[in-house]
């Protein structure tokens, strides 16, 4: 298969992605909170890539078994249910909810792959199931996505790209990486997954100074999730699995 890695969302021609697997990774925290909160029991969760877009959203769903989720600057946005740390969401919050979900970073990502032919949400926390799944399917192209850090690179999301293109080259996967990708793949063999390497970057520091370091433990946390978040219908939801 064809692979290329993607380390900011500007980066991407969402024109081009027809065809194309499609993963998103934010590790801090987009796609660590909405696989978390999937597997809490939440129904759907609709990516937004603004305010504005989410209340409208909000009002042509209902009210009634809705949340509005998200984050600007780190920190829940005014009038919203929950924000973005994933230890918000419990199964008392979101179980049989659908989560209209707006962030600085990782819900823009998931809007810019719309296109490609699938879409799915990659963290430490399930990152053997999706290698799991995309060992399965085999796509021609799969392109990783790095929400990065407002249209900057972070190193949490590159290692992540990277710890996921391993497992799969790992298990015999045929890959023709680009130079992204192998860097990516450089980068995972250098870095270890914990809470203190996340503490170290410059989104786990900013998430320090709001006194949030709970997530970073949570979100250091590996394969500790078996599903696999998948967009349908612009919503993404639990790609049912019996992988443990």
């Amino acid at each position: 298969m064809k692979v290329e890695v993607h380390f900011t969302i500007p980066e991407v021609e969402p024109a081009e992605l027809a065809g194309a697997t499609a993963v998103v990774v934010d590790i801090l925290r987009a796609t660590s909170s909405l696989a978390t909160a999937l597997a809490r029991g939440a129904k759907a969760i609709y990516p937004s890539p603004s305010t504005e877009e989410a209340l409208r959203l909000a009002q042509s769903l209902g009210r009634e078994d809705t949340l509005l989720c998200g984050e600007r600057r780190g920190l829940m946005i005014e009038g919203y249910d929950l924000g973005n740390s994933p230890l918000e969401f419990t199964a008392d919050a979101v179980k049989g909810k659908r989560l209209i979900m707006n962030t600085t970073n990782g819900t823009r990502a998931l809007v810019a792959v719309q296109p490609a032919d699938t879409v799915m949400a990659a963290a430490f926390l399930n990152l053997r199931a999706v290698a799991d799944e995309l060992l399965e399917r085999e796509p021609e192209r799969l392109v990783v996505l790095c929400a990065g850090r407002e249209d900057g690179f972070a190193l949490e999301d590159a290692v992540c790209a990277g710890m996921l293109l391993a497992l799969m080259e790992n298990r015999g996967a045929s890959m023709e990486a680009d130079d992204s990708a192998r860097a990516a793949l450089s980068l995972a063999s250098t870095h270890s997954v914990s809470e203190s390497f996340l503490a170290s970057t410059e989104a786990g520091k900013g998430l320090l100074e709001l006194g949030m370091g709970k997530d970073l433990q949570w979100c250091a946390q590996t394969d500790v999730l078996s599903l696999v978040p998948v967009l349908r219908d612009r919503a993404l939801v639990p790609l049912r699995s019996d992988r443990t």
